[in-house]
């Protein structure tokens, strides 16, 4: 039997600035372990600590621009683009320029605080 979701959960996000993080399926708002489905909005200086999560992560961007930080590289990710984080790797993720960024983010298994790994700096 199908699930409706009538709206998302908001959910408080780490980095240096407030960013809204809308949970339509995952662990908060859908009791849903396996996979989570969110949409980010992040004002421009935006920052989050860096992570090694333990899922994938698959981020589209719908608006602005997003910039991605590996170990050994740095995305500009643009509206109309994506980007596809392997678990195990460090990330950090950031929206530096002047118009933020709105994105879509898709975990698997779904995101939790237990398994993001933030970096305690």
């Amino acid at each position: 039997m199908p699930v409706f979701i009538s709206e998302p959960a908001v959910i408080e996000a780490a980095g240096n600035k407030p960013k809204v993080i809308q949970e339509f399926v995952g662990r908060v708002n859908s009791q849903t372990s396996d996979v989570s489905i969110a949409r980010m909005v992040s004002p421009s200086g935006w920052v989050e600590p860096g992570q090694t999560p333990q899922f994938d992560e698959y981020t589209v961007v719908l608006k602005g621009e997003l910039t991605v930080e590996t170990v050994g590289s740095v995305h500009q990710v643009s509206a109309g683009q994506a980007i596809i984080a392997k678990k195990g790797e460090w990330i950090r993720y950031s929206s530096p320029h002047p118009e933020g960024a709105e994105y879509i983010a898709v975990c698997l298994p779904a995101f939790s605080p237990e398994t993001v790994h933030r970096d305690t700096q």
